[in-house]
């Protein structure tokens, strides 16, 4: 288990997501998409195209830090 810091948001991208990008393609998406900073310390999940993958991009002040599932 990964602690996250209290007030951290969760940001959900809607459809589905390239599940080749890493975390530059997707901190890409959260400046164009969903119009935040991807250095802000929220969690941003994408889905893959069946569902069955997910990938979460964190920055928690030290590093960026990219989860799959």
């Amino acid at each position: 288990m990964i602690p996250v810091p209290s007030g951290v948001k969760v940001w959900l991208a809607t459809g589905h997501t390239d599940m080749r990008k890493g975390f530059p393609g997707l901190s890409l998406m959260v400046q164009e998409t969903l119009k935040r900073d991807p250095h802000s310390g929220h969690l941003f999940c994408f889905r893959g195209r069946q569902g069955g993958l997910i990938k979460v991009i964190w920055h928690d002040g030290q590093g960026a830090c990219l989860f799959t599932n």
